[in-house]
């Protein structure tokens, strides 16, 4: 027997979820995975006093690129609180190689950056009902931070598995994705471009010019230009000659 559909009804509620968003190129192509999964987004960019908040742009026209449901911007003293390059305290590294990238924690570590901004993204998931939060960590090409590895989001996952009313009344679980983790650089680019990303939107650059234009020559640059390299293409964000 056929079931009558009632009108002004929606069946099948669009499913939610709250989305790390820097404006960097890990976290836009994890709007896109995110948009692709079939989630109602709620991005969420955070302000924390990092010499790159010409990030903050990038991370407005991403979130219009996807049509999120919601993108708040949100001020945090951090930079008031902890000592990182990426903040102002100390210089950022330049013209590493990749091995020293990866041979230790830089001094670009935010401390604790991760750890909050997943807590505020928990607070916000379970106001608005979100089954998820997407986070953009990468445990491969990355500059040794100890919140991007699985071992934290493992552990942010317990915490979240206790620390909320929905699961507490036995309403589910918050997952904590983080579909990046695995991933070479490289992956994630092709990956995005098959979504759809328009990378010349993105920035990640820890120490750009006035004019916002990426440096070349620290961490972030060195690993984004060499990936892609790696596929041939040329990076379309603009470098300081």
């Amino acid at each position: 027997m056929a079931v009558e559909k009632e009108e002004g009804v929606n069946p099948m509620p669009e499913k939610k979820a709250v989305i790390l968003l820097s404006g960097g190129l890990d976290s836009t192509t994890l709007l896109a995975i995110a948009a692709k999964d079939g989630y109602e987004l709620y991005a969420v960019t955070f302000l924390y006093g990092q010499r790159h908040s010409v990030e903050i742009e990038s991370a407005k026209k991403a979130a219009a690129m996807f049509k999120v449901k919601k993108h708040s911007i949100i001020e945090l003293p951090i930079d008031k609180i902890v000592l990182s390059s990426l903040t102002g305290s100390g210089e950022i590294p330049m013209d590493r190689t990749e091995a020293d990238i990866k041979s230790g924690v830089p001094s670009t570590y935010v401390p604790a950056r991760n750890t909050v901004f997943l807590s505020l993204a928990l607070a916000i998931a379970e106001n608005i009902d979100a089954e998820a939060i997407f986070i953009g960590v990468n445990a491969l090409d990355y500059s040794g931070y100890p919140d991007c590895r699985p071992s934290f989001i493992d552990a942010f996952q317990r915490l979240a598995d206790v620390a909320t009313r929905r699961t507490a009344c036995g309403d589910g679980k918050i997952e904590i994705k983080a579909p990046l983790i695995d991933m070479k650089k490289s992956e994630i680019i092709r990956k995005g471009i098959e979504l759809g990303v328009d990378y010349s939107v993105t920035h990640s650059c820890y120490s750009p010019d006035e004019e916002g234009r990426s440096c070349g020559r620290c961490d972030s640059c060195v690993l984004r230009k060499k990936a892609f390299t790696e596929l041939g293409m040329v990076d379309p964000v603009t470098y300081v000659k």
